[in-house]
């Protein structure tokens, strides 16, 4: 979503004395009428009545309002700072909070209310005392009003020796943060001589306000999340500046000038755009902390041989081939972080061109795409098409050769659509792109598929061709700025990768690979998830080149600690080796990996220690530390193979271990998972069943503690990525309508870690009654699948003793007659009808696009204008309200009536509702020709055409 353009420039600050010989100043901005205003309030409050007590007027000084069990202390509140009754400061402080709960002691905080900033000029011209003296204040930056109120009181508060302006205090509806609107500062602010704390984070400031060069004593500046492109030369003249953050900017180069900043100790630049960095970083002699982290350096200067200082450098995620020897010398440096670097690997050419999210320098034209836009076309000139979720598709020049028409379309994950490897995890939807098959064999098309963050292991994109799956060369960056997944929220996360092909594409997490050929001269492998991990292939090892392949898998220590019993017990990443073609070695392979955590090798007990070698095809594990050449340094093992498996080092008491480590690796591929069940508040009869990490449980019950009530989530269940579960209804209750994704009465689903796994459905009790029905929703496994261990597979045989949950369900006054489809029924069961359960299930994927629909469906404004005021507090009843109103009036319309709701879903952009009734109303026809067949009523229309089903 496109930023709200702001003005560049602070208004400055102008100075007037009132009538009454300059006895205080005031604040041009103000109308005439409110700075008398102002003026009369303050004049009545030194003036008290005959009784004693101030006279106050009934309209406070701009947003001071004042309750009336507060008249007779409002006044001494603002004269005098020793009073302990303050007024209260609504709007836009909330109607509780007195001043003294946010001025108190020289510090000022209003970043803790929205458009708090709005109060700072009232402040000023009542308790001018007060804030002359202020030294601590801290501003939000989200309201643009409250902003330019600050900004004007700013330059008068010359005693400030702190002060923050930032975004991100407060968020959306969708809880994304507020991004903050300060673009610049006014030159006024020069005048803050004392200041030595200044923060503006996660603002849009494009370059360093010239003001803040003034300010001499300035020890600390905190522009993180800016859109700064670069840095002032003259910001070598800031000597007093002790720590800079400049993480999250848009920095290509630093200035040579910042080698000035003699004292500065701690400078982070982390993810940024920097290239290079310039030789006078050399001269920082104080540095202690350099975060370079998440930038695009392919060199670092040998002058930062000359930082004595320095503690922690910090200079992962970035495109270093080297690390200068110079670095040894430094002789206080104790953490030294370069992970996700190709160290040791010749210069290579990027595989794919990365394209930059600013496009405004680009001459591609762009296409946004909307929901209900499931067609576009590309001409020769090339393409940006932004999908609707966030996906990207980049047609480069010269792809195609004429005007071409294209499709997509977003598929909900099914089991014999996706595949998986040990240990992956699902981290999107499938993307189809249509016509199958079309290529693109001059220039390659790039495809970017958003996916959902994950923690740990390696982003990929698979393509589906039709027949096998493909693991294809992947980049992960953000999205465009001018493009979110949703509304105000940030950029999509992108797995992007080259395709010459249209098909079906997912992306996929999965442990960090690593791949080399080894040849007889020998070669080295050096893991990207951790330098520290290596395998020296030496000379004559092979007489023919052969590939190998390193994946490494981490073990969160809590479980094995857990598992063992042992509160000192550890272990080290998993390490899986394989190679092409299969043989062993010549020479011994030597391989070092890191001690277990809290292992040292001053401290090893070698008795405790113990190597691993796992079976991957009998799953099966041995300790083999007797058997091999192993030795320990200060933090690494190094041991000698000559054929490639699985490896795994262990640190504990337990002298056998194989059994624990069994356990350990299959609790790898498992996941802690609790089910809900909740009932919709106004209709109990919409039963919401979700599963779910269990760590997330607790959240998602409170955000949906609004609309909807039922019993705590489930005690903990063990799942494993892409394993089929269902739901099923007892006791009473029952599913109320087909579904396709039911069978044999029980609900369908596959669980994946990172997606929602959750439906909605209807239910009504299978037997008339009077009362409340008490029923229940058990959740049962699906079939085993085919790799689990045997001892793991055998408690799973059976069909109820897959049980794993059950949560109860109460519908209140059930004296329906049990079956409340035959109400409203659209269409016939020849060419498949839809029942008023499938309208109400229909009701609850549709959102704020209602009306559209409705208006797709002939229905006129007028009347959807009496549905949502008859309605106006509950959404779920306007949906309601305008599909009956719609169905009762096609009673009898025959199978037209279906089409009509399809083809009013696909113009109002939900092509996934229309799909999902086309599946009800095809699983209705085959039922229905499936009962002609049993009773020998089969038509011979049905008998020809077995395809209509």
């Amino acid at each position: 979503m496109e930023r709200e353009e702001n003005k560049q420039e602070g208004e400055k600050v102008k100075l007037a004395t009132s009538d009454g010989g300059g006895e205080e100043g005031h604040i041009d901005g103000f109308s005439d009428e409110r700075r008398m205003m102002m003026m009369e309030t303050k004049v009545r409050l030194a003036c008290p009545d005959f009784s004693g007590k101030p006279q106050l007027e009934e309209s406070p000084p701009l947003g001071l309002s004042v309750s009336s069990d507060r008249t007779d202390t409002w006044a001494p509140s603002i004269l005098s700072s020793s009073s302990s009754s303050f007024p209260c400061l609504s709007p836009p402080l909330p109607p509780s909070v007195g001043l003294d709960g946010v001025l108190a002691e020289g510090r000022l905080v209003l970043d803790v209310y929205r458009a708090g900033g709005e109060v700072l000029p009232v402040f000023w011209e009542c308790v001018q005392e007060q804030m002359r003296g202020l030294q601590y204040l801290r501003l939000g930056s989200e309201d643009e009003g409250a902003l330019e109120s600050s900004l004007r009181v700013l330059p008068r508060l010359s005693q400030l020796r702190s002060l923050a302006i930032r975004g991100h205090r407060f968020h959306d509806p969708q809880a994304d943060p507020l991004p903050g609107l300060l673009s610049s500062l006014p030159d006024s602010l020069s005048s803050l001589s004392l200041l030595v704390h200044l923060d503006l984070s996660f603002n849009r400031l494009s370059s360093l306000p010239p003001c803040i060069l003034s300010l001499s004593h300035l020890s600390e500046l905190l522009l993180c999340h800016n859109q700064l492109s670069g840095l002032p030369e003259g910001v070598g003249a800031l000597a007093s500046l002790r720590r800079v953050s400049l993480l999250g900017n848009r920095l290509v180069d630093l200035p040579p000038g910042l080698g000035l900043l003699c004292r500065l100790e701690e400078l982070d630049v982390s993810f940024n755009l920097l290239e290079t960095l310039p030789e006078e970083l050399g001269q920082l002699q104080d540095l202690q902390t350099l975060e370079l982290s998440n930038n695009r350096l392919r060199a670092l200067p040998e002058t930062l041989g000359s930082l004595r200082s320095l503690r922690q450098l910090l200079i992962q995620s970035n495109d270093l081939r080297t690390v200068p020897a110079c670095l040894q010398s430094l002789p206080l440096l104790d953490k030294l972080d370069v992970r996700n670097n190709p160290l040791g690997r010749p210069p290579t050419p990027p595989p794919l061109a990365h394209v930059t999210p600013d496009l405004e320098c680009s001459a591609t034209p762009e296409l946004h795409l909307g929901l209900e836009q499931h067609s576009f076309q590309v001409s020769p000139a090339g393409c940006h098409v932004f999908l609707p979720g966030g996906a990207e598709l980049l047609f480069p020049r010269r792809c195609v050769n004429t005007v071409t028409q294209l499709q997509w379309a977003e598929r909900r994950p099914d089991r014999k659509w996706v595949w998986l490897e040990e240990h992956d995890i699902l981290l999107s939807r499938q993307l189809e792109l249509r016509p199958h098959g079309a290529t693109f064999d001059k220039v390659p098309v790039e495809v970017c598929v958003p996916y959902r963050k994950t923690r740990k292991g390696d982003v990929a994109v698979r393509r589906f061709d039709g027949q096998s799956w493909t693991t294809l060369q992947t980049l992960s960056r953000r999205g465009s700025e001018k493009h979110s997944c949703r509304p105000g929220g940030r950029p999509a996360r992108l797995a992007c990768c080259s395709v010459s092909q249209f098909s079906w594409f997912v992306a996929v997490s999965r442990p960090f690979l690593d791949s080399c050929s080894v040849s007889p001269e020998g070669a080295l492998l050096v893991s990207q998830y951790d330098p520290g991990i290596k395998l020296t292939f030496p000379p004559e090892c092979t007489t023919e080149t052969r590939t190998v392949t390193l994946q490494v898998l981490q073990v969160a220590q809590s479980e094995v600690r857990h598992l063992t019993g042992d509160p000192h017990a550890s272990a080290s990443p998993l390490l899986c080796l394989s190679q092409t073609p299969s043989m062993h070695f010549l020479q011994p392979i030597t391989v070092q990996v890191p001690l277990p955590p809290g292992v040292t090798g001053h401290m090893v007990d070698m008795s405790r220690l113990h190597l691993m070698h796992g079976d991957p095809t009998a799953h099966t594990w041995t300790d083999i530390t007797t058997q091999v050449s192993l030795y320990v340094t200060h933090i690494y093992a190094v041991f000698s193979i000559t054929h490639f498996s699985w490896y795994w080092l262990w640190y504990t008491t337990h002298r056998c271990v194989s059994g624990v480590v069994r356990k350990m690796y299959q609790r790898l591929k498992q996941f802690r998972v609790r089910f809900l069940a909740l009932q919709r508040k106004n209709d109990p009869e919409q039963v919401l069943l979700q599963c779910l990490p269990s760590d997330k449980a607790e959240s998602r019950l409170s955000s949906l503690s609004e609309q909807y009530e039922g019993p705590q989530p489930s005690e903990l269940c063990i799942l494993l990525e892409g394993e089929q579960f269902f739901a099923g209804f007892e006791r009473g209750i029952d599913i109320s309508a087909d579904r396709p994704d039911c069978k044999e009465g029980r609900l369908s689903f596959t669980f994946y870690s990172h997606l929602k796994n959750i439906k909605e459905v209807h239910v009504c009790p299978i037997i008339p009654q009077q009362g409340p029905v008490r029923g229940q929703v058990s959740f049962y496994r699906g079939e085993v699948p085919v790799d689990l261990p045997e001892e793991v597979a055998s408690k799973r045989k059976g069909h109820d003793n897959q049980w794993m949950a059950t949560l109860p369900l109460r519908i209140p006054n059930a004296d329906c007659d049990g079956n409340i489809s035959g109400e409203l029924n659209l269409g016939d069961p020849e060419s498949g009808y839809l029942t008023q359960t499938n309208l109400l299930s229909i009701s609850l994927r549709i959102n704020q696009e209602w009306q559209n629909i409705g208006i797709s469906l002939g229905i006129g404004y007028d009347q959807l204008e009496r549905i949502r005021n008859q309605h106006r507090d509950n959404f779920g009843a306007q949906v309601l309200a305008m599909l009956f109103h719609w169905a009762r009036g096609q009673q009898g319309a025959g199978p037209w009536a279906v089409q009509r709701l399809v083809k009013a879903l696909v113009d109002s952009g939900r092509r996934d509702l229309a799909e999902e009734v086309e599946d009800v109303v095809t699983l209705g026809k085959r039922k229905y020709e499936e009962s002609l067949k049993r009773v020998g009523l089969e038509t011979p229309a049905t008998s020809a055409d077995p395809q209509s089903s």
